[in-house]
């Protein structure tokens, strides 16, 4: 069991540092998480997210403060009600949720750097067997080097930066074994929020090598969950199948729910890619994808963004030629907008012109439906440029009136 007192008492947070400097402002911070104070544990969220795991990045700080959000998770201060500070983030629920949540990007953090830590062993064993010539070698060329310096210092900092979260990664995986510990009791909380928020921090953790022993227990639970459907809500049943779907695990019982949300989520595993259930599953949901996009409430951390953006992921793994998709196609162009377009009609927008246009070039029956869809979406000409890539790759102009005619040519 941890002991967060002992945390915060033997870390040298003067040592440590985090997005925006030395972390001595860290157990000042963390502590207020047992303050009881909605708006000032609303503020230590912000400062988790933003300085301790700034977009994902791992820092010094990362590990130790990890270590004390775990070891209070029990504390029943932790039930009170709050919103992140995070002008992003506007969700009011129980704080043991919001750090649940921190908790398992934590692990996804640190998952990311599994395979590169393999990868830069194998490169450092062969870079030992050259160090002697290289030190050779730089005593030959000596002051020949000297108006390279700076350049080599900025790259060294670079470098140095890189070794600091390798380190600072490292950390947080020592720890892995703490977090699934802390983490177990709350599968079965009875808050809706705390109990999904444990299910997606586990749904990282599992990923972890050193934690492979316990994957097979855990995806036995969420497997029972698709005999039994009345024993959990249809989110709870969603984020089992898209966790045993990250895993490698295909979810085939939950094709068979009687919540088409459900259906889907499982249907978005790529294990079920040879199953025609699961495809007929994303052309069900993408019939309309507005309503889909809608089936949660409330957000599951075990989705990308909107539900749309795995089923258009999907759709695109499994199909091949465009025609075959336009009903799927056309639906999503008809509801979509111009901030979304790299995770859905973009892709799509790929797949219709698998080839650049070229001037003169007629289009197909299906490129000028779905381009016609798009040109009548007001929602994707909001004077953004992320559409302008797309269009370039396509070899279609960027312009709306331009596209109209071109649409409109016979």
């Amino acid at each position: 069991m941890i002991d967060a007192r002992s945390v915060i008492e033997t870390t040298d947070w003067a040592g440590l540092h985090h997005a925006f400097g030395e972390a001595s402002d860290a157990p000042e911070a963390l502590l207020a998480l047992l303050s009881g104070d909605p708006e000032s544990c609303g503020a230590t969220l912000g400062y988790l997210d933003a300085a301790v795991l700034h977009q994902g990045s791992i820092y010094p700080v990362t590990a130790p403060a990890a270590l004390f959000v775990a070891g209070v998770l029990g504390d029943e201060r932790t039930l009170i009600l709050c919103e992140s500070d995070l002008p992003w983030d506007d969700r009011e629920r129980p704080l043991r949720a919001a750090l649940l949540e921190w908790l398992g990007s934590v692990a996804e953090s640190a998952a990311e750097w599994d395979d590169d830590e393999d990868d830069a062993g194998e490169e450092g064993d062969a870079e030992e067997e050259d160090d002697e010539d290289d030190e050779d070698d730089e005593e030959e060329e000596g002051d020949e080097e000297e108006e390279g310096d700076e350049e080599e210092e900025g790259d060294a900092g670079e470098e140095g930066d890189e070794d600091d979260e390798a380190r600072s990664a490292v950390a947080c995986q020592a720890i892995r074994h703490d977090l699934y510990a802390a983490v177990l009791p709350f599968l079965d909380d009875a808050d809706d929020a705390v109990r999904r928020a444990a299910v997606g921090a586990m749904g990282q953790l599992m990923l972890a090598p050193e934690l492979a022993e316990f994957r097979g227990e855990q995806a036995r639970r969420m497997q029972r969950l698709a005999h039994h459907p009345t024993s959990a809500t249809a989110a709870d049943r969603a984020a089992a199948a898209l966790t045993l779907g990250n895993w490698g695990i295909a979810p085939q019982a939950f094709l068979a729910d009687p919540d088409p949300s459900v259906r889907a989520a499982a249907a978005l595993a790529p294990a079920l890619d040879p199953d025609p259930r699961a495809l007929a599953e994303i052309r069900r949901a993408l019939a309309d994808p507005a309503t889909a996009d809608d089936w949660f409430t409330e957000h599951l951390p075990q989705l990308d963004g909107k539900l749309r953006f795995g089923l258009v992921k999907a759709l695109l793994r499994r199909t091949r030629d465009f025609e075959e998709i336009l009903p799927e196609a056309l639906g999503v162009a008809q509801m979509t907008n111009t901030y979304t377009v790299d995770a859905d009609w973009g892709p799509l927008l790929k797949r219709a012109f698998p080839e650049r246009h070229t001037p003169g070039r007629p289009l197909t029956a299906v490129q000028r439906r779905f381009l016609s869809a798009i040109v009548d979406n007001d929602e994707c000409w909001s004077g953004v440029a992320n559409p302008l890539l797309w269009f370039r790759d396509a070899g279609l102009p960027y312009n709306r009136e331009s596209l109209r005619t071109l649409v409109s040519a016979t």
